[in-house]
């Protein structure tokens, strides 16, 4: 894969230590414990940058943005980069100076995190790489193959669609399906559901069951109060609902209505008289003339009202 032509950022950290490392005596690694630590040699900033398949990691002035080294790595874990044995903070980095020359430096990070996100930066950048050079290799694979299926249109090439048969076929699961939503059609000739009439005559001795009204809304006071005659349902005569009653109502029945009636109407009587009664007993002068005369009311012999 040739490289691009363009440099990318892919990690900074504004606060980096560089230490002068002793030569490695044995093949086990590195060990920090062997720097002076309290003693970094430079100070500065740290940028990872990529181009093409190569990283760079630069160590730069904080304020004026210097370069005071660089290190190009073209594989991670390598020998560019190597991790010490006794901490996760410090690296072994293979510095050069552009002419052939190179040197080894450790760098040292004050937290963890930069330590962290310093070791997975340059992991994704080669995992990248990696993916790119498979996907190269197929797609190198796929032309060696043979030439490609073009399922593509052709420049002005269209194509139909008949759905015909489809509407056909709604059309008749449509007019297979009965009127009303699933429940039965009414019968031929009916206008719909009715009230049923009563049949035209009951055997004599049934007695139907009364059918129950809303009562009026009307005081006690003006019920016992109500002298005037219930007015006849037919003509003039009072009795003629009881005369006029079907064969099938019970003798029974009338003899209890008659009766309920009549002791109704003796207990207005008797609720009157007592009202007048007790008017006539709070007059304390019977000389008194602004009352004006008493009169006999001839319905309730006994009793007198003022004139």
């Amino acid at each position: 894969m040739a490289e691009s032509g363009y440099e990318s950022v892919i990690c900074v950290k504004p606060e980096v230590h560089v230490y002068r490392i002793p030569p490695r005596a044995t093949n086990r690694g590195y060990r920090a414990a062997d720097w002076k630590l309290d003693q970094p040699s430079w100070s500065g900033r740290m940028r990872i940058t990529a181009k093409g398949k190569i990283a760079y990691i630069k160590l730069e002035d904080k304020t004026s943005g210097e370069l005071f080294a660089q290190a190009p790595v073209e594989q991670y874990p390598g020998i560019s980069v190597e991790s010490v044995t006794d901490s996760s903070r410090y690296f072994v980095v293979r510095i050069e100076d552009g002419n052939g020359r190179h040197a080894f430096i450790g760098i040292g990070f004050v937290d963890r995190g930069d330590s962290f996100d310093f070791n997975v930066a340059l992991q994704d950048h080669f995992k990248w790489v990696r993916q790119e050079g498979e996907l190269a290799k197929q797609a190198q694979s796929g032309e060696n193959a043979g030439p490609k299926l073009d399922l593509g249109f052709k420049e002005g090439q269209t194509i139909k669609i008949n759905i015909g048969n489809i509407k056909k076929k709604e059309d008749k699961t449509s007019k297979s399906r009965p009127a009303g939503s699933g429940f039965l059609p009414p019968p031929p000739g009916g206008k719909g559901i009715g009230v049923i009439p009563p049949p035209a005559s009951q055997p004599p001795g049934i007695i139907e069951p009364p059918v129950s009204q809303t009562p009026q809304t009307s005081t006690s006071a003006d019920v016992l109060f109500d002298l005037s005659p219930p007015a006849p349902s037919s003509g003039t005569d009072m009795w003629g609902d009881f005369a006029a009653a079907p064969r099938s109502v019970s003798l029974r029945g009338a003899m209890g209505a008659l009766i309920i009636w009549v002791m109704s109407f003796h207990l207005t009587i008797f609720i009157v008289q007592s009202r007048q009664t007790s008017a006539l007993s709070s007059w304390s002068d019977p000389s008194d003339t602004k009352l004006g005369p008493v009169l006999m009311d001839p319905r309730f012999p006994g009793f007198t009202f003022p004139g």
